[in-house]
């Protein structure tokens, strides 16, 4: 970590502060006055600073001033002797962190400090995670070349975007990609979940809380808003925004300013959202659960991503690229994929979209027992719904060539798979069951249950028990328009039950 800088002329303060933080082995570096802080933050900057609030060539509010303007994450504590009301207001009116009056107590000043670093640490963790060196994307059908030319007219501009897409499919990449090619490159990209965080510490998340603003609030806190300005604030899964928080992000989207939680002091918001959803948000509107000036605001321009069922010619070349990464990672040889392993991979609808393919190459990358993986060696889901929909024609894939190399080596798409996009009808997460009648349906079921019995199959119960499951929950949030508990009706199961299945078939 970064030294924790300390400024007072008066040298027994500084003193005592040193060995008492070198105690604690938090490095410390001092300053006589806040014209040498100022020098020195040309070419570094401290954890935590520790300011007097009144000495020789400047004061400790002016140095906060100027500091926040370069640093406006970086927490400040002020400290005076002159313990009165208006030098308080005017500490924390500047974004001070805490105000320690002297004579202040050691041990307390030292826990405060390491309360100051540690909010210090979390905040850099936040924008190191908002800002890496964006991914590539891949995809060369047609409808992903339509999202990145989206991106490419997008570069210049700070519209709001709203992206849709389903759960995988990669909604917070490209948040991130506009980002990257924005005027606000410069500045944070900052991306919460609104989904998964409880209600009550969403508001705080979001707008920040001052000190004492309810238990346990021991100290002013930015929020996400905040550590985005200059720069971006990715809002994932917004259709699960509780309403009342709805009402305040429409306000700092239509006036351009907040208030944290427990403040008074309005702040002023240059962020551009970008916001993501899986959900249906005109149905959310039409069932009151969304309100409708809100979707107006963030539908400014909406972005669809494509499902990976609706883009098969990308898996050879998305898989190959994952298969490398996690080679990478792991420190081994990338795996390959026999032709027949790619087509059984390519014939699989993936409800977990890219997301779930990148974790079946990484599961591939530990588990395969060779560097070429053949069909044997893949999930069973992969290989019984790859059964089920060649045994029913359901595929459309035409036999790739003998001569395609396996996928994982330096070779382009296999012959026969760089096809234009499928028709949907034929990808369908539901194909395996849209036969003529239930009695072809069911004869067909025992068709593929014998198949996988004579080729020894292992686990062919839970293998086909998990595909059945998969498509009825599948078949009833589409026609639910993805809302848990009417399909569970639907079904005739419980909500908690929908819940817990769609987790372990990897659904969500």
């Amino acid at each position: 970590m970064k030294p924790i800088w300390i400024v007072d002329d008066d040298q027994s303060i500084r003193f005592v502060l040193e060995k008492a933080l070198a105690r604690e082995e938090l490095p410390v570096r001092s300053f006589t006055n806040p014209r040498d802080v100022l020098l020195a933050l040309e070419d570094d900057a401290p954890q935590v600073l520790v300011s007097d609030i009144r000495m020789p060539g400047g004061t400790g509010i002016d140095l906060l001033a100027s500091v926040k303007a370069r640093h406006p994450g970086l927490p400040v504590i002020i400290m005076t002797a002159y313990s009165d009301l208006d030098s308080a207001v005017s500490a924390f009116q500047s974004g001070a962190f805490e105000y320690l009056p002297k004579p202040f107590d050691l041990p307390k000043a030292v826990e405060l400090i390491r309360r100051a670093v540690e909010e210090s640490l979390r905040e850099e963790s936040v924008e190191d995670r908002g800002a890496p060196e964006v991914p590539e994307m891949l995809g060369q059908a047609p409808a992903m070349q339509d999202v990145f030319r989206a991106i490419g007219r997008l570069s210049q501009s700070n519209v709001t975007v709203l992206i849709t897409g389903e759960s995988g499919s990669g909604k917070e990449l490209v948040a991130r990609a506009l980002h990257k090619h924005s005027p606000r490159a410069g500045g944070p990209f900052v991306a919460i979940n609104t989904a998964a965080i409880p209600k009550d510490l969403l508001e705080s998340e979001l707008f920040g809380h001052e000190r004492g603003a309810f238990t346990g609030a021991q100290a002013t806190r930015r929020g996400r808003f905040e550590q985005a300005e200059g720069g971006t604030l990715f809002l994932d899964e917004i259709g699960d925004m509780p309403f009342d928080l709805q009402t305040r992000l429409l306000r700092v989207l239509s006036d351009g300013q907040f208030y944290r939680v427990g403040g008074h002091q309005p702040l002023k918001s240059n962020v551009r959202v970008i916001a993501a959803t899986h959900q249906h948000l005109e149905e959310r509107v039409r069932e009151g659960g969304f309100r409708e000036d809100l979707f107006h605001r963030l539908n400014v321009i909406r972005l669809r991503l494509p499902p990976l069922r609706e883009r098969r010619e990308d898996i050879a070349g998305l898989a190959r690229h994952f298969l490398q990464r996690s080679a990478k990672e792991l420190g081994v040889e990338s795996k390959r994929l026999s032709e027949a392993a790619l087509q059984q991979i390519v014939l699989f609808d993936f409800p977990g979209n890219v997301r779930q393919l990148e974790n079946l190459c990484h599961w591939l990358t530990v588990m395969a027992p060779a560097q070429v993986v053949d069909p044997k060696d893949l999930p069973p889901e992969v290989q019984a719904h790859a059964a089920a929909a060649l045994a029913t024609g359901a595929s459309g894939l035409p036999a790739a060539a003998d001569s395609s190399p396996p996928v994982g080596g330096a070779a382009a798409l296999p012959a026969g798979l760089a096809t234009p996009a499928l028709p949907r009808e034929a990808v369908s997460p539901a194909a395996a069951v849209l036969l003529p009648g239930q009695d072809a349906w069911l004869a067909g079921l025992e068709r593929q249950a014998r198949e996988l019995l004579d080729q020894g199959h292992p686990q062919v119960w839970d293998t086909l028990t998990r595909q059945f499951e998969a498509r009825l929950i599948l078949a009833a949030l589409s026609l639910t328009k993805g809302r848990r508990i009417e399909a569970a009706h639907k079904l005739g199961i419980g909500r908690n039950t929908i819940t817990r299945k769609i987790q372990e078939l990897g659904l969500d």
